[in-house]
């Protein structure tokens, strides 16, 4: 089979199409190689928090972001979910989701061309023997050569969608990726294409093995206290407390008292803060243990994360002697109640990369697990048991290369680690038929995934689905049986909505079926549900166990003291009231009922619900409103005080004389913003009166033009014919309407001759012409001209002279 591609680690061919130049990406540097060790020094550095893989909360600690939201969040702020399939390392980022109103560009024929040149490329190098070097990944990526073949090629052009791609081998992405995203058209195409999947239909019935889940507890991770083994905190953190709190006497606060770096800092003091966090994991230990006992459930995985940067090149430490105590009080209980505990070293930790700081770094995390279970002093077979599970990782150079550096470091472990290493298959790069080969050579037990293999098999050995794998079933026993190891499988469910090999790759919450493995087999349930999967299929199959829980009462926690403990219940208890207090060793165990199981989409079951407080409302106005509104108030009371208090001010000139009121127009006692301001608003109202006195100018002279010009076409004045007796004076008040002539006005003047010899006779008996008096000087209308006059003082003179 051809070896595993992806999607940024293929250079175009020779005569492919192309856009440009693309400039090759940096590659990812290892943060765990010591020669780095200075450029991550936090005090140095604000920007590096812990190291790659402790930059957030453990992995193993939140297996739904639902069901303790708000209670560990990473050193970033945000909140995330452990993978529970450990991805390799070497795997390409999670595509942005594609937003569903672009459309999908339509193929070109240049597209067909630039694939077809593709394809020779790839078929000219072949048969020249010469490698193609695959471009670099994403930044956050290291380099990773790869066997090439056409249709990688094809997919890295800009034709990629006239190739069909294979969409469990082209989308690695996040195994917790959501499974209801956008998928590519082509992607899509191809998964709903392929051969239904062939399952077998045995049931492993009676069931006689025992069941686990990974690392958390869901129910005890929401008690009240939390019980839970993977605390964890930041290298900053540790460096912080090598230096005295502010307050020695008093408990630490998160702001009130913390560590003063102003004072000495001493090396112990560091150790002794992450030792205090490493003995808090490993103390509630013993809490999961007896708690799973209680329900049947005897198979756990340890976390990880349980000494926090224990393997890490600078800042690494031994667990002894400081642990040893605790990690045998541990190993008692579960030796004790015959329980199998494992682990799974994180992503980083691969033996098959060309990089010798990685193998470096793996070695030593190898070491770091073979430690912890060693000072469990379990019994020999439950140690024989205690094994740490591991993947062959990504694809460097080929499988075949790859494999040939795993056999090349394997060989350099030390025998106690050789004693625990197993293989697991994955979702991305290696198939069960891939390791087990590797795994019958080197004598290492294989652990088979049955979710993983459904995404990633072998088409050319068997189908997907379970059927297939009976073939091969007593092989993968036999390589437990030789070393004397109990053997151990991984059960998980794909989403319902998943159809995308990237989709599928997410942990449904429950599982729904067994799988058709021995029924004496030791089956860990990688759900995201944790404990209450491993329930769900108690009560399906009504396997041993099923009777001994019973429903969480909504919003009700019976099993621990949080009342009595608050606040409230404290000043109820001084008022004489007592509660029925849990024993310490009862705190979180469900009660004499066991009501531990929540159904599924009840995570809020877990923690009471938070008191929703509605705010007031009276005449229709909230409180918010009331204190807008009362702010706004303060505020135009303020303003008011302020313009009250300018004008009263008194202020005192050159002379030594006090001047009174310096009027809305002084500056004096204002700010250097308000004078600008004022200043800039009484340059605007000058503006402002010097354009209406330019306008009324222009109409004065327009109107004076129009006068001047109805004037001279006035004829001179005509003989009288007849004379006419003296008029008497009018009594009635006259009024000149209009000053200014329009132009209807001047029509008229210019083609009546009575118009322009209306009006009072002069003394002689001839009549005047109808001359506009002029008015009184100074007196301007409101439309730029003259404004109306009223003659009734001068009537009353002429009537007093003719009396």
């Amino acid at each position: 089979m051809a070896a595993t591609k992806r999607k940024h680690s293929a250079t175009l061919g020779n005569g492919a199409h192309s856009n440009g130049p693309t400039p090759p990406l940096k590659r990812r540097a290892s943060a765990r190689n010591a020669s780095t060790a200075a450029a991550l020094n936090p005090e140095e550095r604000e920007d590096i928090f812990d190291a790659p893989g402790a930059t957030r909360a453990s992995p193993d600690n939140v297996p739904n972001g639902d069901i303790v939201s708000g209670l560990l969040p990473n050193s970033n702020g945000l909140k995330e979910e452990s993978p529970l399939s450990d991805a390799p390392d070497l795997v390409e980022a999670p595509k942005p989701k594609r937003q569903r109103a672009k459309k999908v560009a339509k193929t070109t024929a240049a597209d067909v061309v630039a694939a077809e040149s593709a394809v020779a490329a790839v078929v000219d190098a072949a048969e020249a023997k010469t490698p193609l070097k695959k471009a670099r990944g994403k930044k956050n990526e290291p380099k990773v050569e790869e066997e090439t073949d056409a249709a990688s090629v094809i997919s890295a052009t800009p034709a990629k969608q006239v190739v069909k791609k294979a969409s469990n081998e082209d989308s690695p992405g996040d195994p917790e990726a959501d499974g209801d995203e956008d998928a590519d058209p082509e992607e899509l195409k191809a998964a709903l294409a392929r051969p239904p999947a062939v399952n077998s239909s045995y049931l492993p019935l009676p069931w006689k093995g025992r069941l686990g889940y990974a690392c958390l507890n869901t129910y005890l991770r929401a008690s009240n206290p939390p019980i839970f083994s993977s605390r964890t905190c930041r290298i900053q953190s540790i460096l912080e407390h090598r230096h005295p709190l502010q307050h020695p006497d008093e408990p630490e606060h998160a702001t009130k008292n913390r560590p003063d770096r102003t004072l000495p800092a001493d090396e112990a003091r560091g150790h002794k803060y992450v030792q205090e966090i490493c003995l808090a994991n490993v103390r509630d230990i013993e809490k999961m243990i007896r708690w799973n006992d209680k329900y049947h459930i005897r198979f756990l995985r340890l976390s990880s994360e349980m000494f926090p940067f224990a393997s890490h090149p600078e800042y690494g430490y031994k667990l002894a002697p400081f642990a040893s105590e605790a990690l045998a009080s541990a190993g008692r209980v579960i030796a004790e109640l015959g329980h199998r505990v494992t682990t799974h070293p994180g992503q980083f930790t691969q033996l098959g990369s060309p990089r010798p700081s990685v193998i470096e770094n793996a070695i030593r995390d190898l070491d770091y697990h073979d430690e912890m279970f060693s000072l469990l002093s379990l019994p020999d077979q439950q140690n024989k048991d205690a094994v740490m599970i591991l993947h062959m990782g990504g694809v460097f150079e080929g499988k075949a290369e790859t494999v040939a550096r795993f056999r090349e470091n394997y060989a350099r472990l030390s025998q106690s680690v050789k004693n625990r290493l197993v293989l697991e298959n994955d979702d991305v790069c290696y198939t069960a038929h891939d390791l087990l080969p590797i795994c019958e050579e080197l004598n290492i037990p294989f652990v088979l995934d049955w979710h993983h293999h459904n995404i990633l098999f072998d088409a050319e050995q068997c189908r997907e689905g379970s059927q297939d794998m009976a073939d091969i079933m007593p092989r993968i026993l036999a390589t437990w049986r030789r070393k004397g190891i109990t053997p151990k499988m991984h059960y998980s469910e794909q989403t319902p909505a998943a159809i995308t090999g990237r989709q599928r790759r997410k942990h449904n919450p429950r599982v729904w079926s067994l799988p058709p493995c021995p029924d004496d087999m030791d089956l860990m349930i990688e759900a995201k549900d944790k404990e209450q999967a491993v329930f769900e299929l108690m009560r399906t199959f009504k396997l041993p166990g099923f009777d001994s829980f019973t429903d969480l009462t909504p919003y009700e926690r019976r099993d621990d003291n949080k009342l009595a403990d608050s606040v409230a219940g404290q000043r109820r208890i001084a008022k004489g009231e007592t509660f029925d207090m849990v024993a310490e060793e009862e705190v979180g165990m469900g009660g004499p009922d066991g009501r531990v199981y929540w159904p599924v989409g009840m995570e809020e079951w877990l923690r009471p619900k938070k008191r929703e407080v509605k705010p007031k409302v009276d005449d229709d106005v909230t409180k918010a409103e009331k204190a807008k509104a009362k702010s706004k108030a303060a505020a135009e009371k303020a303003y008011n005080e302020r313009q009250a208090a300018i004008k009263a001010e008194i202020t005192v000139g050159a002379d030594g004389v006090k001047l009174e009121d310096p009027g809305e127009g002084s500056d004096e006692g204002l700010t250097p913003a308000t004078k600008k301001a004022k200043a800039a608003m009484r340059k605007k109202a000058d503006a402002a009166v010097a354009k209406a006195n330019l306008k009324i100018e222009e109409a004065e002279a327009k109107a004076a033009v129009k006068i001047e010009a109805a004037e001279a076409q006035i004829p001179a004045k005509p003989v009288a014919a007849k004379r006419k007796a003296p008029a008497k004076p009018q009594k009635a008040k006259v009024k000149v309407e209009q000053l200014t002539p329009s132009a209807s006005d001047e029509a008229e003047e210019a083609s009546s001759e009575e118009a322009k010899f209306e009006g009072d006779e002069s003394e002689d008996g001839e009549p005047t012409p109808n001359k506009r008096p002029s008015l009184p000087q100074g007196r301007k209308s409101a439309r730029g001209g003259q404004a109306r006059v009223s003659y009734a003082e001068e009537d009353e003179e002429i009537e007093g002279m003719a009396n």
